[in-house]
């Protein structure tokens, strides 16, 4: 079966949305994706997000403290 997203229907965010959405700031979203942590898509000199990536970062990221 074919896991791959049409890349039409791929919504890339800029880092600075990224940044916003997780409250944090552009440089540790840098660090996220120089981590190999967060995926992203470098377009010249710029790095894009796909919206998906960071659902999975976030969900990956939950931990149980109890």
């Amino acid at each position: 079966m074919n896991d791959v997203t049409p890349l039409g229907s791929v919504k890339f965010l800029k880092v600075s949305e990224v940044a916003a959405l997780l409250r944090v700031s552009k440089m540790s979203v840098y660090r996220l994706i120089h981590a190999g942590d967060l995926e992203a898509v470098k377009f010249g000199r710029n790095f894009r997000v796909p919206e998906h990536a960071v659902s999975v970062y976030l969900r990956d990221s939950f931990y149980d403290v109890g």
